[in-house]
């Protein structure tokens, strides 16, 4: 259907400037190609006389009507030196041996002649010749000297044009004021639903009413409600707020326009709130409709920011613009904005009010139901096997945004491929998570001995630290295969779904990620770089705790952190002494955490050893090989996954507990009845006799 659609179409004819063009070229070329002027070369009439006495001369042709001769020489006259310099510039005649090679301009016609009968009269008669009179049409040196000023009007004309949009839709370097925004409406429908915008229910319930209020408004309006003039999405990266309105194009039943931020960015002034205004026009025209401003933060800044004195923004003036046309004195209804920011804390507080954008929708990155939906959804098109679980897969990866999911998809795809497979099967998956996570596996980087079993007792401190810590996250998987740029070694953990952290929480974080350093300390009474990572992490993570989240004991319940400060501010919010007594809270927090670890493997460097000689024996370890090598962890925390699969089971027994008993309350019912039936007919008999 499609092709025939594209068959059956128009095909765009050019327009009148088209046709003007390809003739002025055509032109150009016929007078260049189909010209007589041979381009010889220009001499005097005395030079001319030379010629003729030294009989060098062949031809003479007079052009009547435009005031000059052409004069021919024989062939062998072109040998001579004279000839060959002077007719340096016009080699090709030259080699050909053809003509004219002079042009003699004259004064006039009879002027000419009277001393061209002089001339012949003054050499031997066989020497003399006559000369031939012709006349030549003067197109070329019309075009030549009025070409220009002719290229000139029709340029200026030409961009008159389009500046007055007089030139067609789209391109005209004088039509940069119109809007970029792309349509969709019932012709070109967009293919995504809601359904393909999986983890993200509660968005979709606030936008989907705004949907529903465009096809049915008299449900909502009949109790007084109006419909939302706007809806701002926020969220991370990856979250899927560009997603959320693909499929609010597909779902609505009305115009949808869309377009980025940057499109109403221009190098001229005055083009953002001319392209703003157009797109106001027409979304007025197509209302009720719906219109989508991507990356709204690039015009909707603060504004004042970082603007010289007396400087013109040209994105303030795009912001006014917008403001206006989204609530200004002449507001229409008929028109729903929709954007979308990842940098909500940089737009202008005018642009968030209500009546602009009535609702903030927050887009946050998915829990584990969220990413198990996420995972479904991406996994349709993918020929996987049965041991595929997707709840093992949404607990394997903690933080993942949509985007990061599908990007796991696609790289379990591509590796299940490369291994000639049927099927994507579990360990496909397990090493695209840890492609995504860790990098690219460096099978052929070479690693000397000694940093291999650095890097195997590094890890295996991370490991036993974390397996015997009550509020670490529980192991994953262990590897000293080295990936991305600088990773000699890679541990996973399986954090869980949590949203607040007590003091002992965060001070095992602390200790498991100082289990590499303090082991490498231990075995080898020695320290490397390795640590670089897991310090840096520890440093934010202490700083934190003292002077973030108020809980170390001198520094008291006191917060330094200002989420709305700007990224170039250079003062701090507290004294010198404090700052100083910051670092030093800061440095005792952490020390205490290394001697602690130190404690824990030094009980434990039996296990250490263990794992450590594994490792480099395997160079992976799965947490059912920990299990079976130092033990089950001494902590009876479920994991997220357990909670979750345990928390699915319960749902089911009860919902087959539920099922079970309304079953037998049908058939007791139905036993019920019949016994009541047959009484009732036992009765009835009795009665007849």
């Amino acid at each position: 259907m499609p092709d025939k659609k594209r068959k059956d179409a128009p095909k765009p004819r050019p327009g009148f400037q088209g046709w003007l063009i390809g003739g002025l070229l055509a032109l150009v070329i016929g007078i260049t190609l189909f010209s007589n002027d041979s381009g010889a070369v220009t001499t005097t009439f005395r030079s001319f006389e030379k010629m003729v006495k030294s009989n060098d001369v062949q031809k003479v042709v007079l052009i009547k009507n435009q005031d000059f001769i052409e004069v021919t020489l024989k062939p062998e006259a072109l040998s001579n030196t004279k000839y060959k310099i002077e007719l340096e510039q016009n080699r090709s005649i030259l080699d050909a041996g053809g003509g004219p090679h002079y042009k003699v301009e004259i004064v006039s016609i009879e002027k000419f002649v009277r001393d061209y009968e002089e001339l012949m009269a003054n050499i031997p008669e066989d020497q003399r010749f006559d000369y031939q009179i012709t006349e030549r049409s003067d197109y070329q040196n019309i075009f030549f000297n009025w070409g220009f000023l002719i290229l000139l009007i029709f340029g200026f004309w030409f961009l008159m044009r389009r500046m007055t949009g007089g030139g067609g839709p789209g391109g005209q370097i004088f039509n940069i004021g119109k809007s970029r925004a792309s349509l969709f409406d019932a012709q070109n429908k967009v293919k995504i639903t809601f359904s393909d915008a999986a983890g993200l229910e509660e968005a979709k319930e606030e936008i989907r009413e705004i949907v529903e209020f465009l096809k049915s408004p008299e449900k909502f309006t009949k109790l007084g409600g109006k419909i939302p003039k706007g809806a701002l999405l926020v969220g991370p990266p990856g979250t899927g707020k560009t997603l959320l309105a693909k499929a609010v194009a597909g779902e609505a039943a009305v115009p949808f326009f869309t377009l980025s931020g940057s499109d109403f960015v221009e190098m001229f002034v005055g083009v953002g709130a001319a392209r703003v205004r157009d797109l106001f026009k027409q979304a007025k025209e197509k209302a009720p409709c719906i219109v989508f401003i991507d990356e709204i933060d690039a015009i909707g800044r603060s504004r004042g920011r970082g603007q010289m004195p007396g400087s013109n923004d040209e994105r303030e003036n795009t912001l006014n613009s917008l403001l206006v046309e989204m609530d200004g004195f002449s507001t229409d209804v008929g028109v729903i904005i929709l954007a979308a920011t990842n940098r909500p804390d940089v737009l202008d507080s005018a642009l968030l009010r209500p009546g602009r954008f009535d609702r903030q929708i927050s887009i946050d990155k998915p829990d584990i139901i969220g990413r198990e939906a996420i995972f479904k959804v991406h996994i349709k098109p993918i020929q996987i096997s049965k041991d595929v679980d997707t709840k093992k897969l949404a607990a394997q990866t903690p933080g993942f945004a949509g985007a990061e999911i599908a990007n796991v998809c696609n790289e379990a795809a591509l590796i299940a491929a490369r291994k000639n497979k049927d099927k994507v099967d579990m360990t496909d998956f397990q090493d695209a998570i840890d492609r995504v996570i860790g990098g690219l596996e460096k099978k052929n980087k070479l690693i000397s001995p000694e940093e291999k079993k650095i890097v195997a007792y590094h890890e295996a401190g991370h490991a036993v630290a974390g397996w015997f810590l009550e509020h670490a996250d529980p192991l994953v998987k262990v590897s000293i295969v080295p990936r991305g740029v600088a990773a000699l070694g890679y541990a996973q953990y399986l954090p869980k779904e949590q949203f607040l952290y007590q003091t002992e929480q965060l001070f095992d974080e602390m200790c498991m990620a100082l289990g590499g350093r303090a082991a490498e300390d231990i075995i080898f009474g020695k320290i490397s770089t390795g640590a670089l990572s897991d310090l840096e992490r520890i440093t934010k993570l202490a700083y934190s705790i003292v002077s973030i989240y108020g809980m170390n004991d001198k520094i008291g319940n006191v917060s330094f952190y200002d989420s709305k400060q700007s990224d170039y501010n250079f003062t701090k919010p507290y004294s010198d002494a404090t700052a100083e007594l910051i670092d030093k809270e800061v440095k005792a927090l952490i020390d205490k955490a290394y001697v602690r670890t130190k404690e824990l493997l030094l009980s434990k460097k039996k296990e250490l050893e263990i794992l450590a000689q594994e490792l480099l024996e395997r160079e992976i370890i799965f947490q059912a090989d920990l299990e079976g090598l130092i033990g089950k962890r001494p902590f009876k925390t479920p994991t997220t996954y357990d909670a979750f699969t345990n928390g699915v089971d319960e749902k089911e027994k009860k919902e087959k507990k539920k099922k079970k008993e309304d079953d037998s309350k049908d058939i007791d019912k139905v036993k019920s009845d019949v016994k009541e039936a047959v009484e009732k007919e036992e009765s009835t008999a009795d009665k007849g006799e």
